[in-house]
C-alpha cells in the first residue's frame, strides 16, 4: 500500500515556475514508478509524465517536453514535477500516482497507475 500527497500548486502567472512535489508512504518507492497527470474543468484526465522506480527510464507528453521536468529521490521516498515557461493552458488539478511492480516498469496509461493522490490546483492567469 502507497498513500501519496501532492503539494506545490497555486495561482501563478504566465511564464513562471513551479515545483510541484509528491510524498509517498511506504519502504518500497523506489519498486514503484510515479506519473503525474492533470485534468482541467470539463476534460478527461490526461498524461504529463512519468518515471520509472529507479529513475532510468522517463516519458513525457509532447505537450509539455521542454517545459516540464520529472524527477524522484528514493531516500525522500518523494517525486517532483518541475514546470517552467507555464502558459494558462496548464491550468488543472495535478494528481501524481504510483504503480508498477518493479523498478523498471512504468506506463503512460492512467489505469495502469495503483495509487493515486488528492491532487493539487495548478492556476495560470495573468
Amino acid at each position: 500500500q502507497v498513500q501519496l500527497v501532492e503539494s506545490g500548486g497555486g495561482l501563478v502567472q504566465p511564464g513562471d515556475s513551479l515545483l510541484l512535489s509528491c510524498a509517498a508512504s511506504g519502504r518500497t518507492f523506489s519498486s514503484y514508478a510515479v506519473g503525474w497527470f492533470r485534468q482541467a474543468p470539463g476534460k478527461e484526465r490526461e498524461f504529463v509524465s512519468t518515471i520509472t522506480g529507479n529513475g532510468g527510464h522517463i516519458s513525457t507528453a509532447d505537450s509539455v517536453n521542454g517545459r516540464f521536468t520529472i524527477s524522484r529521490d528514493n531516500a525522500k521516498n518523494t517525486a517532483y514535477l518541475q514546470m517552467n515557461s507555464l502558459k494558462p493552458e496548464d491550468t488543472a488539478v495535478y494528481y501524481c500516482a504510483a504503480g508498477g511492480s518493479g523498478p523498471t516498469r512504468t506506463s503512460t496509461r492512467a489505469s495502469w497507475f495503483e495509487y493515486w493522490g488528492q491532487g493539487t490546483q495548478v492556476t495560470v492567469s495573468s
